[in-house]
């Protein structure tokens, strides 16, 4: 029988594996995959787990955007009507000023129309005064003389 190097090859390699199979490699080897596959299967657990608070943390976010739209739009609904309540209460307010303020000119007017006709009046009677006191002075004869002069007296009074 001749022997060559291959068929030396095939007896250690298969010394090689009955050794491997009595020392037990192959439930080792076994053991690693079967932990490895656990292992992976944990990560992709983990992973699906993220995945889940993810989206529920992106539902509310997007509930809190909702909400918070919904308050920025009533904040601005709110912010208008007291923006046209304010207006309304200035225009109001301006109104009543004008009010008292033409009111106040128009006392002023009538004061000063009461002040002017009460001059006048002084001043008529003044000047009826002075045309009486001249007429007892000069007597009756002089009094047509004397009625114009006091109606020209009263006329330069009166401008």
């Amino acid at each position: 029988m001749h022997f060559d190097a291959e068929f030396f090859v095939a007896i250690g390699f298969a010394i090689f594996v009955l050794v491997l199979l009595w020392v037990g490699a192959h439930s080792k080897f076994v053991a690693l995959i079967d932990a490895r596959i656990n292992r992976i299967k944990g990560e992709l657990a983990e992973a699906e787990r993220l995945r889940h608070e993810a989206e529920e943390l992106l539902a509310s976010f997007e509930q809190k955007r909702v909400a918070a739209e919904a308050e920025a739009k009533a904040i601005v609904a709110q912010a208008k009507d007291e923006a046209e309540l304010i207006a309304a209460e200035g225009r109001k307010r301006l109104g009543d000023f004008l009010a008292r303020s033409v009111k106040q000119v128009e006392q002023k007017i009538a004061q000063a129309e009461a002040q002017a006709s009460a001059e006048v009046r002084a001043a008529a009677a003044d000047a009826a005064v002075k045309i009486a006191e001249r007429a007892l002075v000069k007597g009756v004869d002089g009094a047509k003389d004397f009625v114009a002069a006091g109606i020209n007296e009263v006329k330069s009074l009166a401008h």
